[in-house]
């Protein structure tokens, strides 16, 4: 790969999650701390993004496949986003930070699909066959897990320097001066105009739902994905009533990272030349399958840190290849749409509904302040072995 190209797209990849990474982890911190909100406005103000990911990309997808170049949408959305994080950063109200998130979780999820169709658009005009663009997206890809590890050691360690961590309107500021790098960066990235669908895209993406197969791998990959907010819901927590200091907590769930890092770089590429598309997909649901058995058994504690690894490479082999996929099987002129519509399903419709299962599950197995972590985990485990029979049964790949 051309080393100009490749600078570019890990720029870019690098960039978006590192935004994403300054202020998802952490924010829930100031709003339960500082900001006193309760539990539950907490939970509506992480379901914006979501929400915004059922909207934004499908409409990011038709723009960049019909009108607008991907990069310009790019640019604008995250210069937008920089003055909405930054604005967002001095709300302490429920209501108005609500309605400043909400409204960038709109700008920021138009960019998400973006990035990937950019990235395999660009990687398509370098190389011709399928085999290759995957192997080389997967020296792109690897930048996402290491932007979000990185920002968080950057901000943990900015706040021990400064002693910003108190008010912990830092995350959003951050969040904010790299969302402006972004936007400024996007005006340098290769151009990618828009493909010219002779229909509406997304209307086009939509009518391949007609496909059984496909159609199958759209309804489980929502629900597997919204499996994941059991994961992020309930790990440290979990992992503190399993008696692990809570000061190792972090340091032990950034395993997932490291692994999914390692696991893009040097096992996506034979993961899908040996296993093919469909036996990723399962390989992927099954490790989040086994992750919550360790869960639901909640002994040994040593099996529990070693089980982090399993979140690092059910994300790469389900989310990661899942992206690959919906690329693979679409027409070029609406690779851009078709992202979106697999960003809506993932990230919108999965983790939003995953967020509302995961609360009430939580919630009705917690009896008098003690969460009973058996059962709690026993139900995403239960849904997972049945999205597996799923994949086994009706989706051909």
């Amino acid at each position: 790969m051309d080393t100009k190209l490749y600078l570019s797209l890990s720029i870019l990849m690098f960039l978006e999650y590192a935004i994403w990474g300054a202020w998802m982890p952490v924010l829930a911190a100031r709003l339960l701390g500082p900001l006193k909100m309760n539990a539950k406005q907490t939970g509506w103000i992480y379901a914006t993004l979501p929400i915004a990911c059922i909207i934004s990309p499908l409409i990011a997808g038709q723009l960049a496949d019909k009108w607008v170049n991907s990069e310009w949408i790019l640019a604008v959305s995250h210069l937008v986003g920089a003055v909405l994080l930054l604005a967002a950063a001095y709300q302490r109200k429920f209501g108005s930070l609500f309605i400043v998130i909400l409204l960038y979780s709109l700008f920021f999820a138009a960019t998400l699909p973006l990035v990937n169709s950019l990235m395999f658009r660009q990687l398509g005009k370098v190389y011709t066959s399928t085999a290759e663009i995957n192997a080389n997206s997967a020296k792109i890809f690897i930048w996402a897990p290491v932007a979000w590890a990185l920002i968080g050691y950057f901000l943990t360690g900015w706040r021990w320097i400064f002693k910003t961590g108190g008010e912990g309107r830092d995350c959003l500021i951050l969040a904010a001066v790299l969302s402006a790098i972004m936007g400024v960066c996007c005006f340098f990235m290769p151009a990618t105009p828009p493909a010219n669908a002779g229909v509406a895209p997304i209307n086009k993406a939509l009518s391949m739902l007609s496909n059984s197969s496909f159609l199958i791998f759209i309804v489980l990959s929502l629900v597997v994905a919204g499996l994941m907010q059991f994961y992020f819901l309930g790990t440290a927590r979990f992992m503190q009533d399993m008696g692990i200091p809570s000061n190792n907590v972090p340091a032990f769930m950034a395993i997932a990272q490291a692994v999914q890092a390692a696991a893009t770089l040097f096992l996506l590429g034979i993961l899908l030349e040996r296993l093919q598309f469909k036996w990723t997909l399962i390989v992927g649901a099954g490790c989040w399958l086994l992750l919550y058995l360790v869960y639901v058994a909640g002994k040994p504690r040593w099996l529990i840190v070693i089980s982090q690894s399993l979140h690092g490479l059910a994300y790469v082999a389900f989310i990661i290849v899942g992206q690959i996929y919906a690329n693979t099987i679409a027409p070029e002129e609406i690779r851009g749409s078709m992202q979106a519509l697999i960003f809506a399903a993932t990230t919108g419709v999965g983790l939003f509904f995953g967020t509302q299962l995961a609360g009430m599950v939580m919630d009705k197995f917690n009896k008098e302040g003690s969460f009973q972590w058996s059962k709690i985990f026993m139900v995403p485990a239960l849904i997972a072995l049945v999205c597996i029979i799923g994949f086994l049964r009706f989706f051909k790949g």
